[in-house]
């Protein structure tokens, strides 16, 4: 599937999901928008699916919309990346933030998104959580992930945004890297070993 497919393909089932109302496992209710509510759309990244989706977001609800980045990046080579991310975590670490959100008082709704790495959100959205007062706000996420599902991300999101009414996610399985490494392997494996 071409890039552009597989992107309106995304877009597509957002729309969907957002203009019902629904996510995967969705309370039954959820808060309705106010007209004049204050909308930050705040994202994570690494290959590019969840800023899909956050653009998506920004495009049908408004707002304002805000990368999440560590303050020194990770790696580009994904196992790197793993590495790093796995050994953030068993350690409880917060990477620095390049940025924080400016005004983010002023927001009433926050839709964040972030992709599941090692079972569990990023660590920079941890410190992304950290570093802002949640009191009040709502939070809207929207997740991807590689086929593991969410983890422990909605412990996380308890734990973090403290103070903050936390909706149900809006769930998708993305594209994922790593299956996408080790079917190269195997082709590589056939090549050399005949």
């Amino acid at each position: 599937m071409s890039g552009f497919s597989r992107r309106a393909l995304i877009a597509t089932s957002i729309l969907i999901s957002v203009m019902r109302g629904k996510c995967a496992n969705a309370r039954s209710k959820s808060l309705p928008f106010r007209s004049d509510t204050k909308i930050l759309v705040a994202y994570f990244t690494r290959s590019g699916n969840t800023q899909v989706i956050a653009g998506t977001l920004h495009r049908n609800v408004g707002g304002e919309i805000f990368e999440i980045r560590p303050a020194r990046p990770y790696p580009e080579d994904y196992e790197q990346t793993v590495a790093q991310a796995k050994q953030e975590r068993d350690r409880g670490y917060e990477p620095p933030l390049a940025a924080t959100v400016p005004d983010f008082d002023i927001y009433d709704t926050v839709f964040l998104g972030f992709p599941i790495w090692g079972e569990t959100a990023p660590p920079v959205i941890r410190s992304f959580l950290h570093a802002h007062d949640w009191k009040g706000k709502i939070l809207r996420p929207f997740i991807t992930h590689g086929g593991y599902g969410v983890g422990n991300s909605p412990s996380v999101l308890v734990s973090h945004a403290v103070g903050a009414t936390i909706e149900a996610p809006f769930v998708m399985e993305a594209d994922p890297e790593r299956r996408t490494l080790n079917e190269v392997r195997g082709w590589l494996n056939e090549i050399r070993h005949g």
